[in-house]
């Protein structure tokens, strides 16, 4: 249906730097020729699909998105869903957690459910709508920055006590269910993603580099201080990534050229787990996932895609004088980092926005009409 929504909307007229789709082209055409010698047609196949969606969302954010003069209705979707995320969120940390285990418990096989169920259920991290824990912080991650800069201009005729309080709703919201979901990664890259905004803010610098190595301070300080029973314990799902990272460099040393098919290192990783550890489908590191599922093309061609966009975005666009582009910007990239240890790649519902969004930032980039008299871009969301 967006598709089809897409298609009405889409200008293909010269948008951004064209060389920026040729890593994107080169690591699916690649997939495809990998998939040819994959080991289990089935698991490549639901792959292909799901990738084939995220290479239509980057060019319906490159060709549709990025001519629209009013991008409102788009970002309001978007924010309904987000708040449903959010109250669904609170609901589980609020007693849903504890009534869905009363009813679990209370069936008579609940015992031959998968063990990796088990452990979900037993939890009181909170996943809302997503898959797990760790993906509703990439959700919050990729969507939270920009939706705060959506709903700061949407109500650009209120009051700015009422815009503000909002806005920090929303915040809020957003913040909460991060630290409900016990993300760590999510939780440094929300650190990360805080510096590198302040980095942006018009201060003297004495006072920027002050402050950032407060909040540099604090921010470790108060994750070690959170997390020390996990780390008394072992840290043991960092035992278990560096576990996965092995196998997935082992699969990629044995198949270097084509891999063993796009989604199929759990294929892999049956062979090559330890005795001891849990059984995963995914590397929990899409770009070790690309090594190992497609070879060094398909390795060399997404790390290209991600590292040239936001290289030629940083260096080249000016999306530091828009809020909207520079949250779009932030949230993104916090995607791209948590994919060092989680498989947002594979989540239709973190990678179908991100390459939109991804496709929408390379073709505005630089063509935020610019105020002759003030000198910064003229805003694309609302009326303001």
């Amino acid at each position: 249906m967006v598709t089809l929504a897409g298609l009405m909307a889409i200008r293909f007229q010269r948008t951004g730097p064209q060389w920026l789709t040729w890593p994107l082209l080169i690591w699916f055409f690649w997939q495809l020729i990998s998939a040819t010698q994959t080991v289990d047609s089935s698991l490549t196949t639901a792959v292909l699909k799901h990738f084939s969606a995220c290479v239509i969302c980057y060019f319906l954010g490159r060709f549709a998105l990025s001519p629209a003069k009013n991008l409102a209705p788009f970002w309001v979707g978007i924010l309904a869903g987000f708040i449903i995320i959010i109250g669904l969120g609170f609901n589980q940390h609020y007693g849903g957690l504890d009534e869905m285990r009363r009813f679990f418990y209370q069936q008579p096989n609940w015992q031959q459910y998968p063990p990796e169920y088990l452990k979900k259920i037993s939890s009181n991290r909170i996943f809302s709508s997503l898959v797990y824990p760790n993906a509703l912080a990439g959700a919050l991650i990729l969507l939270l920055p920009p939706l705060l800069a959506v709903t700061w201009r949407l109500t650009v005729r209120l009051p700015r006590i009422c815009r503000g309080t909002l806005a920090g709703l929303l915040a809020y919201g957003g913040l909460a269910c991060l630290y409900w979901s016990g993300s760590k990664t999510g939780w440094l890259i929300a650190l990360i993603l805080g510096l590198i905004t302040l980095l942006q803010l018009p201060m003297q610098r004495i006072a920027k580099y002050s402050l950032f190595a407060a909040i540099l301070a604090l921010g470790v300080i108060g994750f070690f201080i959170t997390y020390a029973s996990y780390f008394e314990r072992g840290a043991t799902s960092v035992g278990a990534r560096f576990d996965y990272w092995r196998a997935a460099v082992e699969d990629f040393a044995s198949n270097p050229v084509f891999g063993s098919g796009p989604g199929t290192f759990s294929i892999a990783y049956k062979k090559l787990k330890r005795p001891d550890s849990e059984m995963a489908l995914l590397t929990h590191n899409d770009y070790l996932e690309q090594a190992s599922d497609s070879g060094f093309v398909g390795f060399l061609s997404y790390l290209g895609l991600i590292t040239c966009h936001f290289w030629y975005l940083y260096r080249k666009s000016t999306f530091r004088s828009d809020l909207l582009s520079l949250t779009v910007f932030l949230g993104v990239l916090g995607w791209a980092l948590q994919g060092l240890t989680e498989f947002g790649l594979y989540i239709p519902a973190l990678a179908w926005p991100a390459f939109m969004l991804l496709g929408w930032l390379a073709a505005t980039g630089e063509e935020f009409p610019i105020d002759k008299q003030s000198g910064r871009c003229v805003v694309l969301v609302g009326s303001e």
